[in-house]
């Protein structure tokens, strides 16, 4: 198990940390001269596991540590974080119910959209909406769980989520597009070689049958 493995599953030991703290009401705790609530904590360990997102990923090229298991369950780190996010903000009632259900329906709909591609042989690559979707998302949480403290930053924070719902949407069409556009392709080429092979196979059977028409004469 090398430290960007360990990042990942870090990151994943966070998700039931923000629940957790997000769904406490009055929690507060005294650090020094400073009252850190439960909003400001869960903020604290989301930032902290959000970043750990980012030096995973830069360690594992750096370090040419990138392995299979660290391929699988970064995605899946990532899309627990923020579903459980968004999940316990719409239980704590700062989020509408659709926009957290598109946004993590989107999540788990375009991961079958890998898993097919990648079951028929064709890999879709991270795109760059894909990419900025996730730098939005972090944001938006972070501006919603900053907007439980400070109501002034309410609009912003929908804002960001509005934000987050456009890039969700559009990144969803582009990986869309990728997985109709190579699937198409696989499906063409599968089936052009099925009829090369049954033409093979009846030019076969006609030669066969026309050697065994000629035979009695001989």
């Amino acid at each position: 198990m090398n430290l960007p493995n360990l990042l990942t599953l870090l990151r994943i030991f966070f998700v039931p940390l923000v629940v957790a703290v997000l769904v406490q009401e009055n929690l507060s705790y005294a650090v020094g001269g400073f009252t850190l609530t439960n909003e400001l904590l869960a903020l604290t360990i989301f930032l902290a596991a959000a970043a750990t997102d980012l030096l995973d990923g830069y360690l594992a090229r750096r370090w040419k540590q990138v392995t299979t298991v660290g391929t699988l369950l970064d995605p899946i780190a990532d899309k627990l974080l923020i579903s459980a996010a968004l999940i316990a903000l719409v239980q704590a009632h700062v989020v509408t119910a659709w926009m957290a259900i598109l946004i993590i329906g989107r999540e788990f709909a375009v991961s079958g959209l890998r898993a097919i591609a990648a079951a028929e042989g064709y890999t879709i690559q991270a795109s760059e909406l894909g990419k900025t979707k996730m730098v939005a998302q972090v944001a938006a949480v972070s501006l919603v769980m900053l907007s439980m403290r400070w109501k002034g930053l309410r609009p912003v924070a929908v804002a960001g989520l509005w934000g987050v719902v456009f890039f969700s949407l559009a990144s969803a069409v582009d990986y869309v597009r990728k997985f109709w556009r190579g699937i198409d392709e696989k499906v063409k080429l599968r089936r052009r070689r099925e009829l090369l092979r049954l033409d093979r196979r009846k030019k076969r059977e006609a030669r066969m049958l026309a050697r065994s028409r000629r035979a009695p004469a001989e």
